[in-house]
């Protein structure tokens, strides 16, 4: 797969601390960056013709999503993603949105399942292809409508407390199984269904149901244990 964009495209007329996620974030998708890689802020500021301002944004930005981890007095480096960094997530997210779910489906409005269905015909278009951070996008703000509808404050500040370690996830999930052209939409649509279907027990269901998938996919991934990983990196938990 050739990058989306490289550092030859130079800088656009979009925040220059953007142009560089998207530019690592393409690096880590194409395999160009291997986990456990060293970023040099001043060598990417010298290749990606910036100050070091915007790639310090940058790496913070990553970070919050855990795509790198920055160490103290070392520098930033690509995250090794582990079997216990899987399970964890997935747990806890089961956990809220299961409920999300549930109350969700006595609390749809018209506009929440407007906005389903806005998201769903652009999952349904990518049936030709589409790029890994696209379908991560897709995925991330249909589950953004259910947590908005479940009308629970605490419950959303859980969510946006994970969903920058599962758009991580994710997108390791859509680098390594690129198969969301055929699975994103039909999955998405029977959690829809449920949702609106009025019935919590469905619902909850369903929303167990759908996330197995990726869980599944990401435990096929030949993934290091944490004890296996270099005891400086085991101290920052996900």
């Amino acid at each position: 797969m050739e990058p989306v964009i490289s550092s030859a495209d130079g800088p656009p007329r979009t925040s220059l601390s953007e142009y560089v996620v998207q530019v690592l974030r393409d690096r880590l998708a194409t395999g160009l960056l291997a986990p456990g890689e060293h970023l040099r802020e001043t060598e990417l500021a010298e290749e990606l013709d910036v100050s070091r301002g915007p790639i310090r944004e940058a790496l913070a930005m990553l970070e919050a999503e855990g795509a790198i981890e920055i160490r103290r007095h070392r520098g930033a480096f690509v995250s090794v993603l582990t079997t216990e960094d899987v399970d964890e997530v997935h747990t806890l997210r089961e956990a809220i949105e299961v409920l999300a779910a549930e109350r969700a489906a006595t609390r749809m409005t018209a506009e929440h399942i407007a906005e389903l269905d806005r998201i769903l015909a652009a999952m349904k278009v990518t049936s030709g292809s589409v790029e890994p951070q696209e379908a991560v996008r897709l995925d991330l703000s249909f589950h953004d409508v259910m947590y908005e509808a479940a009308d629970h404050e605490r419950l959303r500040r859980v969510w946006r407390s994970i969903r920058s370690q599962v758009s991580f996830f994710l997108y390791t999930r859509n680098v390594n199984f690129p198969d969301f052209p055929t699975v994103g939409f039909p999955e998405h649509n029977q959690l829809r269904d449920a949702l609106c279907s009025g019935d919590p027990a469905h619902a909850r269901a369903a929303a167990a149901s759908h996330l197995s998938g990726a869980y599944t996919r990401l435990s096929q991934l030949d993934l290091p244990h944490r004890s296996e990983i270099p005891t400086a990196r085991r101290h920052r938990s996900r």
